[in-house]
């Protein structure tokens, strides 16, 4: 009996919920990495606050190694499902194979490069002398699980295409949840501090790193990964890069942000404001992790159906998907307003920290409710293979606006204006993203059916 993908026959809602609520809850453990860091560094004795700025310095590294997983991850994934959509299984496993040896070289790409290069390149991100000693402590070790880190979350995202997001979610929860086991007996029972925190994460890891490439070597999924499929070619590379760019640049302005406001806070606010910023990053990275979620489950939704030209599965999906994410970052919203100091003493309860983030958490999520709609709205584009308007309207949020918001309103204003110039950027990319959103959406037919008869003469071309 022929098999078909519950992707383009099962009720749309049943789909989202089925592919995203594991997406969300992976996601959100997944967050738990730095989070569980920050928590237990800063309730530290001896460590505190210098060790918070320490590792939100070592951040923007952080995001930037996690930027390649997405890149070859999100893009070989999208690829790997319209494929399937479309019914060339072959070339969807190339997909996949590709992907995998394009992660390997660049996980050991920056164990190299990282290793050589470390404290330049923390001197450049804003370290202070003060700071410097416990951000090259974390980041040494954290260089050495960069293969597994990058591997481990670009896979990942197969295994939801692959129609087992429960799996892609317990991958998540295996790394996360011995990360915030193994944190406390390295940095406290072991009296390993920074180092500690950073062996408990790459061991965390390397075991959901092996977990996921395990997945595809046996029995439970269908599409295997095998060494006849990881010849790298160049289209395929091609492909996979240009529809994991917007995910990858979003991740690597990501970076490029962390290191702009923290060479500010340090100049405007020394290194008590690096270290609150800190905070707001972790709080950030916990209540944005649901929408990506959503993102993640609805990706394969859409890609698939919009490859089989049932574009009405796909409208509804992305509606559904909007409304599930507008829904929740409102709900999360109002835990800024209502209990800032509660969310801030968690981390740290030095009172300077405490005065600095309570006005921070208010001011940096102040139009955050508009963000649930922004990140749907652009992963639309990306998953029906617009990866250019994706990309731009993704930058728009973290670069084209943001940035120079952050350079100008910091100079103007100081400090309180480098946090203003976030709720700035958000609400503006919000309009863009609402007026290229509603053109593409009603004539998502016309531009499937152009879409298909481009793939039909390369077919022939070939």
């Amino acid at each position: 009996m022929e098999y078909i993908n519950p992707l383009g026959k099962d009720r749309v809602s049943r789909l989202l919920i089925r592919f995203s609520v594991p997406a969300i809850v992976g996601m959100m453990v997944n967050a738990l990495y730095n989070v569980v860091d920050m928590i237990f560094i800063g309730n530290a004795k001896d460590i505190g606050s210098n060790g918070l700025a320490g590792i939100t310095i070592g951040f923007p590294i952080m995001i930037i190694l996690m930027s390649m997983g997405v890149l070859f991850g999100v893009g070989g994934a999208t690829l790997f499902s319209i494929r399937l959509g479309q019914g060339r299984q072959r070339e969807a496993k190339e997909a996949l194979g590709n992907t995998f040896v394009l992660l390997t070289i660049a996980g050991l790409l920056f164990l190299i490069l990282g290793q050589t290069f470390l404290i330049p390149i923390l001197n450049f991100f804003g370290a202070s002398s003060t700071v410097l000693p416990y951000a090259v402590e974390y980041m040494r070790v954290i260089f050495f699980g960069a293969v597994f880190q990058i591997v481990g979350v670009g896979l990942n995202n197969f295994i939801r295409a692959d129609g087992n997001p429960k799996i892609a979610m317990l991958s998540m929860f295996l790394g996360a949840g011995l990360n915030t086991i193994l944190d406390p007996i390295f940095i406290f029972a072991l009296n390993m501090g920074m180092r500690g925190a950073a062996l408990a994460t790459i061991i965390s890891q390397s075991v959901s790193c092996i977990w996921v490439v395990s997945y595809f070597l046996g029995d439970r999924s269908r599409n295997k990964l095998k060494l006849k499929y990881m010849k790298v070619k160049f289209h395929i590379f091609t492909r996979i890069t240009s529809l994991g760019m917007p995910d990858f640049l979003l991740q690597l302005a990501n970076s490029l942000l962390h290191i702009l406001i923290n060479k500010n806070l340090l100049l405007l606010g020394g290194d008590i404001a690096v270290s609150g910023m800190g905070i707001i990053n972790s709080i950030q990275t916990l209540l944005v992790m649901p929408i990506l979620g959503i993102k993640q489950g609805a990706q394969p939704i859409i890609s698939f159906n919009y490859g089989a030209k049932k574009y009405s599965r796909v409208k509804k999906t992305t509606w559904l998907a909007i409304m599930a994410a507008t829904g929740i970052v409102l709900s999360s919203y109002l835990a800024t307003r209502f209990f800032p100091v509660q969310i801030i003493s968690l981390f740290n309860r030095e009172e300077d920290l405490l005065r600095f983030g309570t006005y921070a958490i208010r001011t940096w999520f102040l139009f955050f409710p508009f963000v649930g709609f922004q990140i749907i709205a652009s992963n639309f584009f990306q998953a029906i293979g617009r990866s250019k308007v994706a990309m731009a309207l993704t930058l728009t949020r973290q670069v084209i606006l943001l940035i120079p918001a952050i350079i100008v309103f910091s100079k103007i204003w100081g400090l309180e204006g480098l946090l203003y110039a976030r709720p700035f950027s958000d609400l503006f990319t919000a309009i863009i993203t609402g007026i290229s959103f509603y053109f593409a959406y009603k004539d998502l037919e016309k531009i499937g059916e152009r879409d298909y008869l481009k793939n039909s003469r390369r077919q022939i071309k070939k």
